[in-house]
């Protein structure tokens, strides 16, 4: 009878390996455990096993993930995905490929900033000035800031100094001696286009007039004309001069000559006295005044921030004459004195650049210290030289 149902039970697991597989759903397996000791027939299960069977089936439904759970519990939701079709674990077909153009984007992104920067920091320190040199227009500029001053005593120190005064036909910024060396350069290029821009006549400034930037600033109005294009067109060639020698130049405002007289932000204490702007009727009689005209025969690079001259005029870096004018001595001294400074600028800047090679610094410090003795009789060969020169 053993036999018998041993041979059935064979007949039974031959006849479960020859059907097909059936996927299995996930979850842990299932372990059969007789509840009893007796055996059960071919085929069946116990009561005992269909009971853990049922409870193990429980736990599997509970614990399979709801589809509509959220991805962000899963141990991946934290990973980039950079592309559609790519995998962290993947190679790269041309990996140095690759690093290049992340390198150039880099670089890229890099001088986008330096210039985003650079805009944003921009300061300018430095202009181009036409001199007002006519005794008549400064004489008649004076006469109409005393006329307001006689109004409101208190715009004493709006005024503009006698001796200041211009016509600003360029902003920059240089930074440093190096970039005030180029600046005069493009100065000196600048010369030859005013020249073929006037063709070989002068430029006359008529002045007549006033005019406010908004309440602001107070200046004597150029007047209309010919000359105003003319003077637009040096303006922009100035500009494209200096920028083509990477020189930060210009304003985002239309350039608008003119000749100020004064400015309430020389005066920050204005405003808590009660003034907050230039009053027309300060200057209503200076409205259709003629103060006279300015021939444009200089151009000078000048600095904002460092001190003025005696007379009361910028510092002047450097100048070019414009058309033919009268050379005096004084003219033919400063000259050569510019010429001569710009030669010692350029040999001190060689010998930085000498001293900072290091075959240089390394034959100085042999000539130097070679043969001393040091530290009570110790031979230099011994000494530390990065301790002795840093």
């Amino acid at each position: 009878m053993l036999r018998l149902a041993g041979r059935c039970a064979s007949a039974g697991l031959a006849a479960a390996a020859r059907a097909p597989a059936v996927p299995r759903a996930p979850g842990p397996r299932l372990r059969l455990c007789a509840a009893t000791m007796e055996r059960p027939a071919v085929g069946e299960l116990d009561s005992g096993t269909c009971e853990y069977i049922s409870g193990e089936e429980e736990e599997a439904r509970e614990l399979e993930p709801s589809p509509v759970g959220s991805l962000t519990d899963m141990p991946f939701a934290a990973v980039d995905i950079q592309d559609d079709c790519g995998s962290p674990d993947v190679p790269q077909a041309n990996p140095k490929r690759s690093k290049e153009e992340e390198e150039d984007r880099g670089d890229k992104n890099d001088h986008v900033k330096k210039r985003k920067k650079a805009k944003k920091d921009y300061q300018p320190n430095y202009f181009l000035s036409i001199p007002i040199t006519n005794k008549k227009i400064t004489t008649g500029i004076k006469v109409l800031q005393n006329s307001i001053l006689q109004q409101d005593k208190r715009l004493t120190k709006a005024m503009v100094g006698d001796g200041s005064f211009h016509i600003t036909l360029l902003v920059m910024q240089l930074l440093n001696e190096d970039e005030v060396n180029i600046g005069t350069d493009a100065l000196l290029e600048l010369k030859p286009f005013v020249e073929e821009i006037l063709e070989g006549k002068h430029l006359a400034l008529p002045f007549q007039g006033i005019g406010t930037f908004q309440g602001q600033v107070g200046f004597v109005k150029l007047a209309d004309g010919d000359h105003v294009s003319a003077l637009l067109e040096i303006a922009e060639t100035a500009k494209r001069t200096f920028r083509e020698k990477g020189i930060l130049a210009g304003e985002s405002r239309t350039f608008k000559p003119h000749l100020t007289f004064m400015k309430l932000s020389k005066a920050p204490m204005l405003r808590k006295k009660g003034v907050r702007k230039i009053e027309p009727g300060l200057y209503e009689q200076f409205i259709d005044h003629r103060f006279g005209e300015e021939l444009l025969n200089q151009i000078d690079l000048c600095s904002m921030l460092k001190k003025k001259q005696s007379s009361g005029y910028y510092h002047c870096e450097s100048s070019i004459v414009i058309g033919k004018k009268p050379v005096g001595t004084q003219d033919l001294i400063n000259e050569a004195l510019h010429r001569e400074r710009m030669e010692l600028k350029s040999k001190v800047k060689q010998i930085k650049e000498l001293l900072l090679k290091p075959e240089t610094q390394a034959k100085i410090r042999k000539e130097l210290f070679e043969g001393r003795v040091f530290n009570n009789g110790s031979p230099t060969s011994n000494a530390d030289f990065n301790l002795i020169l840093p």
